[in-house]
């Protein structure tokens, strides 16, 4: 009996010695683990009736805040409570207690607090602990961790002063942006005011016959001169309008086609001038309008292009490339390739190209002038548009920018219904062109309008044509001739053909250089109007109906007539409104100066209705400005105030001026300086709907 209780005594010794080697290697990995995450653990007992027994502060928990052992830090809790910062002291302990006596369990304690240390003066901490619970609730004992949190307080306080010192200095730059934004709008209308002058009086200047040669060079120096002072200006504003985020880009229908014409208006007459030979063509079916900003198009091709010719010396060769590359979904993506044989860049300056006021050679600046500011401009635009820009270049050989822009599809129809009965399906058009492609391409514009299309590659062949289709009596609807053929030229096969078959059928000459030069020698050839390459069915429709209406006066619809138009000019600056008054003198219109806007409203109320056509009206004036003026004449009770034009007059050229011309009630934006030709245009327009 001894030996079996022996034998259980032994069994049962040997697994509490088990047991505890086992408690023993999980307090060694506690021990570890608080050691690797710089933590120390405490605990205390309770009797059943929930009272205190018994405190234990680890070792860890000692060494954590400079102390050796029980002697100097006793296991009571004052030892730790006493060293708690004042400032956290009550709300500490109230959590403690708090979680002591929830006898549901649920509350767990939490808390960061400062505590101060025997030789590091306070730090921060964060103790996490928990009671286990008899059945009754009543606590058994109290078990939690202590972590020195200081470095991560020390850092949340760092990045919260970053933040506020960050917060402090966007403000900061948020109020600097506003005043750099309002000194350019002011700069913008200081400028341009005088500039308004200078570019005013310059063109009315030239326009005086009895100046002499030399007068008139100066004259055309000054202007050029004026643009380009204004040239520089506009790139600035841009330049700001990006960085401010404020730059906008348009969504509106727009024809390609002119838009295209215009570009190559401009450049083909600066090629002209510097002696480089200049070539527009288009691939594919691109149409003739599409949705999208025409403006910031055309500015980036004329920014490209203008660099062209800059950089490109007499001799060279410039070509510019349009072609449809994809079309999907109502959207078509156009690619502009534009080629030159000019100076080309290095390398290693091509990645810097695109960089505000980065020039390879600063001495191109005075030599070319240039600001440095457009290819920034023209890549920032370009990626407004959700588009694409990319260059190749090397010295001496040349350089080819590709710009890839995606518009949405149009569905205006170029081709309308028109006061004569022929329809574009009804059509036969012959093209006389030496150049291949060029025919070929011309089918295919006008193929897709419906209309047919015969070609003929030299100017012989195309009067055998037009003579054969005359004889059976089904002359051509329309002839398009090249100006530039070998053999026969454009002139002298237009002269044949109206030698042959009379003067009844329109004939269009194809050119894509200036037709200025041309113009008094291709009328007494029999030339009804000239189209530029590339062409577009549209546009060849247009100047079609054009020619058309000429040889049937009966048909043409009479334009607004601006002579004795009244008109009231709402202007500040005595020489911007004498400049004005002049130039609307040039068409005999009458013209009432008010000074300002309040001046402006109490004129137009002082006469009946009707007394006015059109008021022109400068946006910032002293008393009243144009919006508010304009505001008072749209709010008043008679009917004219509704109906009558407005057009603003402006020296501010950023895009929200015209947002809040428009919804103050006027009907166009001008700025200035203001063109002469475009004020016309928008007056004969406004006049007449």
């Amino acid at each position: 009996m001894n030996r079996i209780n022996d034998e259980r005594d032994r069994v049962i010794i040997e697994e509490q010695e088990a047991l505890y080697a086992e408690l023993q290697k999980e307090a060694a990995a506690l021990d570890t683990i608080h050691e690797m995450l710089g933590s120390g653990k405490w605990t205390m007992d309770f009797d059943e009736a929930g009272v205190m027994t018994r405190v234990n502060w680890s070792d860890e928990f000692r060494r954590m805040i400079g102390y050796q052992g029980k002697d100097d830090f006793p296991d009571v809790l004052e030892s730790w409570s006493d060293l708690l910062h004042p400032d956290d002291r009550e709300g500490v302990l109230r959590e403690f207690n708090e979680t002591i006596s929830d006898y549901t369990g649920q509350k767990t304690y939490d808390v960061e607090y400062r505590l101060l240390t025997k030789n590091k003066g306070y730090r921060w901490y964060r103790a996490v602990g928990k009671p286990t619970r008899r059945p009754d609730g009543t606590p058994i004992s109290y078990i939690g961790v202590f972590i020195d949190i200081t470095e991560q307080k020390e850092m949340m306080q760092e990045l919260a002063q970053q933040r506020e010192s960050l917060s402090a200095a966007l403000e900061e730059a948020n109020q600097a942006n506003k005043a750099k934004t309002a000194f350019l709008s002011n700069m913008s209308h200081e400028i341009r005011t005088p500039m308004n002058a200078i570019i005013g009086l310059d063109r009315i200047a030239l326009n005086d016959p009895g100046i002499s040669e030399a007068t008139r060079e100066h004259l055309e120096k000054i202007g050029l001169s004026a643009q380009h002072l204004l040239s520089i200006i506009n790139d600035i504003l841009d330049m700001s309008r990006i960085e401010s985020g404020r730059m906008t880009v348009k969504s509106e229908e727009f024809s390609f086609a002119r838009a295209l014409a215009q570009v190559n208006t401009i450049i083909s007459d600066q090629c002209r001038d510097k002696g480089i030979e200049y070539e527009c063509r288009v691939k594919g079916p691109v149409d003739d309008y599409y949705i999208g900003d025409e403006m910031k198009l055309r500015q980036v091709l004329i920014n490209i292009l203008g660099n062209a010719v800059k950089f490109t010396p007499s001799g060279g060769i410039i070509t510019f490339v349009v072609e449809a590359a994809a079309s999907f979904n109502g959207r078509s993506t156009l690619r502009f390739i534009i080629s030159d044989t000019g100076i080309g860049m290095s390398k290693d300056f091509l990645p810097k190209l695109f960089d505000a006021f980065s020039q390879e050679d600063s001495s191109n600046t005075s030599r070319f002038g240039s600001t440095g500011l457009g290819m920034a401009i023209t890549k920032n635009i370009v990626e407004l548009m959700n588009g694409t820009i990319s260059v190749e270049s090397e010295k001496q050989k040349g350089t080819t920018f590709t710009v890839t822009v995606t518009l949405t599809d149009s569905d205006h129809k170029s081709v309308g219904e028109e006061e004569y009965d022929l329809q574009p399906h009804e059509m036969c058009v012959l093209v006389i062109d030496d150049d291949p492609i060029a025919c070929e391409h011309a089918q295919l514009v006008l193929g897709q309008v419906g209309v047919n299309c015969e070609k003929a590659l030299s100017g012989a062949e195309g009067l055998q044509m037009v003579k054969l289709r005359y004889a059976r009596r089904e002359p051509y609807n329309l002839i398009l001739v090249d100006w530039r053929m070998p053999d026969m030229d454009g002139m002298e096969t237009t002269r044949q053909i109206r030698a042959a078959v009379g003067t009844e059928t329109p004939v269009i000459i194809l050119t894509s250089y200036n037709w200025d030069e041309i113009v008094d020698e291709a009328r007494a050839a029999g030339v009804d109007t000239f189209v530029a390459k590339p062409l577009f069915a549209g546009t060849v429709l247009d100047e079609f109906r054009g020619a058309f209406k000429r040889k049937n006066p009966k048909l043409v619809r009479e334009t607004a007539d601006l002579k004795n138009r009244r008109v009231l000019l709402a202007e500040d600056v005595t020489v911007n409104a004498e400049i004005m008054i002049m130039v609307l003198s040039m068409r005999e219109m009458q013209v009432d100066h008010a000074e300002n806007g309040r001046i402006a409203v109490e004129k137009f109320e002082e006469h009946e209705e009707g007394y006015y056509d059109v008021i022109l009206m400068d946006l910032r004036m002293p008393e009243m400005d144009g919006l508010e003026a304009t505001r008072r004449i749209r709010a008043m009770n008679r009917s004219d105030a509704k109906n009558i034009p407005i057009i603003a007059l402006t020296a501010n050229a950023f895009d929200e001026d015209v947002q809040q011309s428009m919804q103050a009630g006027l009907n166009a934006h001008l700025s200035k300086p203001v063109e002469p030709d475009i004020l016309f245009e928008t007056l004969e327009e406004l006049l007449h709907h």
